[in-house]
């Protein structure tokens, strides 16, 4: 009877061990998986904010083709060179932020595809790219806003369809470029400037005809 009354304490003591470790061992590999997770989380995020770092990369060889994509919401510019990303650049805008020009004195960015029609390498902001704003889309929203006539509406598909400068003198506004002066803030009237460090960074790969794409 004292034997039994001794094997019973010592078979729950076992049994109590047993479980106390079974539990640590389920702790420690929650903790390790939980820990692994964080650190997947924390790279992948590092590597999400290291895709929209700015920065500049001057390419080995001469680029055959660049064209540049702007995205007015995170207000960054891209450069491509023969397709491939070789900079991307903070950028101010147009002073009325909200949507797209549609016509002269609204101090609004144009949205969609244009292409770099005029260079001046002597403006007040170091280099100006002019733009073929505006395109025939604008120009269709401007005919049936009736900003423009048919007359006007010719003028500019006529020098779209011939890559050449649109008129800028009319009812839409015009003279829309990419330039250097600061992007601290959103100033310009309806430009895309650019810091006189990276415009004259890009500059070498900004020619006529360079595609210009404008986002939202």
């Amino acid at each position: 009877m004292k034997n039994k009354n001794i094997i019973f304490p010592v078979i729950f003591l076992i049994f109590g061990i047993i479980l106390m470790l079974l539990i640590s061992g389920l702790s420690i590999r929650n903790y390790v998986k939980i820990n692994n997770t964080n650190k997947i989380i924390s790279v992948n995020s590092k590597n999400i904010t290291n895709q929209k770092k700015v920065f500049f990369k001057k390419p080995l060889n001469e680029p055959v083709n660049t064209s540049i994509s702007i995205y007015k919401s995170k207000k960054i510019m891209e450069l491509y060179a023969d397709k491939k990303l070789i900079g991307r650049f903070k950028i101010g805008l147009g002073r009325q932020i909200e949507g797209k020009k549609e016509r002269e004195g609204d101090n609004k960015t144009p949205e969609g595809s244009y292409y770099v029609c005029y260079i001046n390498t002597n403006s007040k902001y170091k280099y100006f790219f002019g733009i073929s704003y505006p395109n025939i889309k604008d120009a269709e929203n401007g005919l049936n806003k009736n900003l423009i006539n048919k007359i006007t509406y010719n003028k500019i598909k006529d020098a779209i369809d011939e890559k050449i400068s649109p008129p800028w003198h009319t009812p839409l506004g015009g003279e829309i470029g990419i330039h250097g002066g600061g992007t601290k803030y959103d100033w310009t009237y309806g430009c895309i400037a650019m810091s006189d460090e990276d415009i004259y960074r890009a500059k070498e790969y900004i020619r006529l005809g360079t595609c210009v794409n404008i986002y939202k």
